[in-house]
């Protein structure tokens, strides 16, 4: 089987899945994590009074209220036109664009990113374009909050053997479930800080909470070298 068409598949099962959760995907989620907030919180306070900050992907916009609570405009970007249907639905945001991680264009056009809960579905091969465009959607010394998913490597170790034993291109790191939007990748710390590193990003700030089987490392990045 082709890796390529293989994961074309994958990213397009994600995108239906999002699709049909999206009118109720708000009801069925986790609460919204302090931690998350904190980081908001601490991003948002390395933009000006007016600035613009993207949100991709956006998901329903769950975490829009608390840009504009800030007095912050937000843009919402995803892939899944049903989870922008729920975001446009909050009325907060100042645009909203179609379009993925890998796709975006965005050129110094925004004061910070925040990327929530979501680069899991991302897999490697992409990780240095997303960083790629991320850092160049934003302008001189913006900075990135972002979140990088965990499980237990056991449970990593066991769905790479089960996804080689089906005969599928899978790589370490890679995990398939069903309820997980059909695809997830782990990447652990060391390989996400050398990605961060090789895009020109520094950590400014690093955390990491548990949630039940579940995980996510906190990452307040800027571009290196900024004071």
């Amino acid at each position: 089987m082709d890796r390529g068409a293989w994961l074309r598949e994958r990213r397009d099962a994600v995108v239906r899945t999002y699709d049909g959760e999206g009118p109720t995907y708000d009801e069925v989620i986790d609460p919204i994590q302090p931690m998350h907030v904190g980081f908001i919180d601490r991003l948002l306070a390395t933009t000006p009074p007016d600035g613009v900050v993207l949100d991709v992907p956006c998901g329903t916009g769950r975490y829009f209220e608390f840009v504009t609570r800030a007095g912050r405009r937000v843009v919402g970007a995803d892939q899944s036109a049903g989870m922008l249907a729920s975001a446009e639905a909050k009325g907060l945001a100042t645009a909203l664009h179609r379009v993925g991680l890998q796709e975006m264009r965005f050129d110094g056009e925004f004061d910070a990113t925040m990327t929530i809960d979501s680069i899991e579905n991302v897999p490697p091969e992409d990780w240095p374009t997303v960083l790629a465009n991320l850092r160049r959607a934003v302008r001189p010394g913006g900075h990135h909050y972002l979140t990088v998913e965990e499980i237990d490597q056991a449970e990593i170790d066991a769905g790479f053997a089960a996804g080689s034993a089906a005969g599928l291109p899978i790589v370490p790191g890679e995990v398939i479930e069903g309820d997980v939007a059909g695809y997830h990748f782990y990447p652990g710390r060391d390989r996400a800080l050398a990605w961060f590193a090789d895009a020109g990003l520094e950590v400014v700030a690093e955390d990491r909470n548990w949630q039940g089987d579940y995980g996510y490392r906190h990452y307040l990045l800027r571009p290196a070298g900024r004071a």
